[in-house]
């Protein structure tokens, strides 16, 4: 069994164990009661390079980043600093995160929010949406075609945009062929966690015109974002970083710096 699938797994029973008790017709209900949403394929095609800040207390391959960190601190601090978007791990048993996190972030700060978290089933859409996240990741490698294409549909008729992962050429041109708006290229091959930042480079010739590019893993530093600037990447997606950073403002606010305000956007 890979890495992915191993994941993938436990997000299947986790999943299972969740709708027994709480069924989806009440997360259907709920969303009923819903107002609002905040955009969030708008906020990364501003002029500039936006950045997605992550909120994770550990993960699979650094393990733990930052137990204690208080995540109304945390996100706050990314908002005054700049950030365009939140990220929000809710997978428990490999991030430490939950769904109280999202609600936690949506009363922290006025930032939109991805559900990050392996979605696997409709019944993740439904929670997303009641908890907070005006977002989901889809990772194509984790899904078959006619499950790709059913979770974008629904999350889209739930009002959630959708990031839409790949990492080689394959999987892109299946995000394609599903006309994805919001390609996130994940520089960590996730059978193998090793990470590469030259997969974005590589993958994004190949990205067509009218399509927001996401850069997802491995960044640190701010000359790696000058260059996925200047190569058209529209955001990043920064996580381990500043998480690990002593000063969480002042870090978003070096990676959030828009150098000229100048670049175009052609995500409609």
């Amino acid at each position: 069994m890979s890495r992915l699938e191993e994941l993938v797994g436990v997000a299947r029973e986790s999943v299972g164990r969740r709708r027994h008790e709480v069924p989806l017709s009440e997360l259907r209900r709920r969303v009923g009661t819903l107002h609002g949403s905040r955009p969030f394929n708008e906020a990364l095609v501003r002029p500039g390079l936006s950045l997605i800040a992550e909120f994770k207390r550990r993960s699979p391959s650094a393990g733990g980043i930052r137990e204690e960190a208080r995540l109304p601190d945390q996100v706050s601090a990314y908002e005054r600093g700049g950030a365009a978007a939140l990220s929000i791990l809710t997978d428990e048993v490999h991030f430490g995160g939950s769904l109280a996190d999202l609600k936690a972030a949506r009363s922290a700060c006025d930032l939109p929010i991805l559900r990050k978290d392996f979605i696997v089933d409709t019944y993740q859409l439904y929670e997303a949406a009641v908890s907070g996240a005006d977002a989901v990741l889809l990772i194509v490698r984790a899904l078959h075609d006619s499950e790709l294409e059913r979770l974008y549909e629904e999350a889209r008729s739930l009002d959630l945009d959708c990031l839409v992962e790949v990492h080689d050429e394959p999987e892109l041109e299946r995000a394609l062929e599903h006309d994805a708006e919001v390609i996130g290229i994940n520089n960590r091959n996730l059978d193998t966690g090793e990470v590469d930042i030259s997969t974005t480079f590589e993958l994004m010739p190949d990205v067509p015109a009218g399509k927001a590019v996401v850069a997802e893993s491995g960044i640190s530093h701010r000359d790696e974002l000058d260059e996925l600037d200047r190569i058209g990447v529209d955001a990043v997606l920064i996580g381990e970083a500043l998480m690990r950073a002593e000063d969480p403002e002042a870090k978003t606010r070096e990676f959030a710096r828009d150098e000229d305000g100048t670049r175009e956007h052609l995500l409609p």
